[in-house]
């Protein structure tokens, strides 16, 4: 009787090399993770500073000193034509939008106190007040993000590493968890 020859692979070599594949996606897996949140994280921050640049642009050209307080108000262009003070991805049909894993929210702030009436603003869409807030949280704590972020009309982000979000403008204060983003 002849014997063949055996050709390929046997169960217990498949078995081995399954074993290897889930041990380095065991140890791959967690760091992806981590890298995802972190460039939700980066995107969020993105958000607010790209809000305060637009908010900057809209009080000194069209709200008289005053600031939206939607990112619809923020969004919409001039009466006269042009672009809105915010790129289309931030532009929601109200204060709240959804972003990389963050809900991003435009606000009044903590003075609601009339600056520019709506019909005197260069959009004609709502009036401008003296200060906003805005924040960005994470969809999913732990999840889609780690910290949560706030801004107003100084300008500076605030992050907090709790899992506690920014109720009000009076919570943009360094300490215990809460500091500026550096």
């Amino acid at each position: 009787m002849k014997m063949r020859n055996a050709k390929g692979f046997t169960l217990i070599e498949l078995l081995i090399v399954v074993a290897i594949i889930g041990i380095i996606a065991a140890i791959a897996i967690p760091g992806l993770l981590r890298a995802r949140m972190s460039g939700n994280e980066a995107s969020a921050i993105g958000s607010l500073r790209a809000i305060n640049s637009g908010e900057a642009a809209f009080s000194s050209s069209c709200g008289g000193g005053g600031y939206a307080t939607t990112l619809a108000q923020l969004a919409a262009p001039a009466t006269a034509g042009g672009q809105g003070f915010i790129s289309p991805d931030l532009a929601g049909a109200g204060a709240t939008i959804v972003k990389s894993g963050f809900t991003v929210t435009l606000a009044v702030g903590a003075s609601n106190t009339v600056v520019m009436a709506k019909a005197s603003t260069c959009s004609n869409n709502a009036d401008a007040l003296a200060s906003y807030f805005g924040i960005a949280d994470p969809v999913t704590w732990g999840g889609t993000g780690s910290r949560h972020f706030g801004t107003d009309e100084r300008g500076t982000i605030f992050q907090d590493s709790s899992n506690t979000a920014f109720a009000a403008p009076a919570n943009l204060v360094t300490g215990g968890t809460v500091g500026p983003v550096q």
